[in-house]
């Protein structure tokens, strides 16, 4: 049985991975998913939304009970887990990236889609930035080409509805590792039809990560709507060995 804290990425919520934290329940597991500050059905306000809130969030989740958990991030929460595993090493048994950004110390999610390899970054390319503080949204069209590409008509209908603005300055935040590197091991699920963290960016991240195990899914951007059983099977197969 393994503990998992699953953290969802921008414009959304805990509510992505409800029904993939139902699946595991069912494996036998103990699964959890959080809002981030500002996210979902939380109402922090926008100016006090960074990423070290983020970390801080992650981290009273890790503390609320004493077995270390396996931290799963989507998209930027992978900047989220990451920042959180430089705080709080010791409440975490390992690191899964799903889609997800892996930043090194020092650098932030935009500065990871400035490479080379984020060029085609669907939300960079179609999201727009306004107010003060600063809060980027996308059009409905844009969130379904760019995060639900290979949904269901069901999935797209359930999910546009519960996307919310994103607070900016998390995007602009870096990360910061004690030390210079993770000291957790960490694996990664690649989505092989990404359209918002283009899949040349996510092997060259895992690479650079210290990545020990990657496994590939023919999915969007959501895997966890277009490819559920098998994001879960891999969950679960990359997790055995790792708790406690």
């Amino acid at each position: 049985m393994t503990r998992f804290l699953l953290v969802h990425g921008a414009f959304s919520g805990a509510w992505c991975w409800e029904s993939t934290a139902a699946e595991l329940r069912a494996r036998g597991h103990r699964a959890d998913a959080i809002d981030l500050p500002g996210s979902g059905d939380d109402r922090t306000p926008v100016g006090a939304v960074t990423l070290d809130a983020y970390a801080t969030r992650v981290g009273e989740a890790l503390a609320a009970d004493p077995e270390p958990a396996v931290l799963v991030g989507h998209s930027m929460g992978g900047a989220v887990i990451t920042h959180t595993a430089g705080r709080c090493p010791e409440r975490i048994a390992s690191l899964i990236y799903v889609a997800a950004f892996l930043p090194t110390d020092g650098m932030s999610l935009v500065a990871m889609t400035q490479l080379p390899e984020g060029a085609g970054d669907g939300v960079q390319d179609t999201m727009v930035v306004s107010g003060e503080p600063p809060v980027a949204t996308m059009s409905d069209e844009d969130s379904r080409e760019v995060f639900l590409g290979e949904c269901d008509e069901a999935e797209v209908a359930w999910a546009l509805p519960r996307f919310r603005p994103q607070p900016l300055q998390p995007f602009l935040d870096p990360v910061r590792l004690p030390g210079g590197a993770l000291t957790r091991p960490r694996d990664y699920v690649l989505a092989t039809k990404d359209h918002a963290i283009p899949p040349a960016l996510q092997r060259r991240m895992a690479r650079e990560g210290g990545v020990e195990r990657v496994v590939e899914l023919d999915a969007d951007h959501s895997p966890f709507f277009s490819r559920r059983g098998e994001l879960v099977e891999a969950l679960d197969m990359l997790a055995a060995g790792r708790a406690g």
